[in-house]
């Protein structure tokens, strides 16, 4: 959830509150969940850092999209459906699950 959402929340609920006669406005927490504990990794299969494009290629097929190559050294992004796989130059630098759309 964005700051922006956070806030407008924060704020109905201490709106809210005002109106039912409470004198504290409503508190907030914001969950911050750490990047790689984000999905289970163990449940997927996805590329192993050090693996070449065409390791990569031989076991997942083309992939749905391409982005890059961007800055130095070239770091460029395979798209699949279920991950994308980052590359530095022609060997897997790290793979992330994408998100269920």
């Amino acid at each position: 959830m964005n700051k922006l959402m956070s806030a407008a929340i924060a704020a109905s609920l201490a709106i809210s509150a005002l109106s039912t006669g409470f004198s504290q406005p409503a508190q907030a927490e914001q969950v911050k969940v750490p990047v790689m504990s984000q999905g289970d990794r163990t449940a997927m299969t996805m590329p192993s850092t050090g693996q070449s494009r065409e390791a990569v290629r031989q076991r997942f097929g083309d992939p749905v999209s391409v982005s890059g190559p961007v800055g130095d050294p070239p770091i460029s992004q395979w798209h699949y459906d279920n991950f994308v796989v980052y590359f530095e130059y022609n060997h897997v630098i790290h793979a992330v699950a994408r998100h269920n759309r």
